[in-house]
């Protein structure tokens, strides 16, 4: 992927989030929202050497974090690939506090608070049946860094083909100090995000990662 085609699928994922309603969600005006995001355009086009999107990956994606947008709030816009109308929801079995419990682990690094790109994502089904404890030393071993609750959720945004039947994902990054895992998943027909134990094995469920992030 080239600086310039970088800068146009930025320039896509900002219309997505105007389209979706998260100017309204963030509590700004689309031209402030938009204000907001525009450090990051000068950022894609100074990069170089994406890989370009494949089956299960997404060269560059926009992450607009809890600082600006309530993840409890964003995942009803997640809808399926190509056409699904199925509104995306959150697993009542988070509990009472719903997402607020969880924060990133000491595993990730933040560019910035509010929102940055994240780079080289993939959605890590080769950790199928893989504990996400298992999988997690593997993932850090290849420079890589697993995705939090926000990731996850921009992914399915901006690259719904991410999330197929059998081909979901766990987001090791995020943790709420307890041995959930959170993870991306398909349920009647929606995207759902909910949570699985740290040491369980999912047939359907591998573990994302992404090569970095820069703001």
């Amino acid at each position: 992927m080239s600086p310039t085609a970088a800068l146009d699928a930025l320039d896509a994922q900002i219309a997505t989030l105007l389209d979706r309603g998260y100017p309204a969600l963030a509590e700004e005006s689309p031209a402030r929202f938009r204000d907001l995001l525009e450090p990051l355009r000068q950022v894609a086009a100074g990069l170089e050497d994406l890989p370009h999107a494949s089956p299960g990956c997404a060269p560059l994606v926009l992450v607009v974090t809890r600082e600006i947008v309530d993840p409890e709030q964003a995942v009803p816009m997640l809808r399926l690939a190509p056409r699904g109308t199925r509104p995306g929801v959150v697993d009542r079995n988070h509990g009472e506090k719903g997402l607020a419990p969880y924060r990133p682990t000491e595993h990730v690094r933040l560019p910035r608070p509010d929102a940055y790109l994240l780079l080289d994502v993939d959605r890590g089904e080769e950790f199928r049946d893989v504990r996400p404890e298992d999988a997690l030393p593997t993932i850090l071993a290849r420079g890589r860094s697993p995705l939090t609750i926000e990731e996850g959720v921009a992914v399915v945004t901006h690259a719904p083909g991410l999330l197929e039947k059998n081909r979901c994902f766990m987001l090791s990054g995020s943790r709420r100090g307890d041995r959930r895992v959170p993870a991306m998943w398909i349920s009647a027909g929606a995207p759902k995000l909910g949570w699985c134990w740290d040491g369980n094995p999912h047939s359907w469920l591998g573990v994302a990662s992404a090569g970095s992030r820069v703001a």
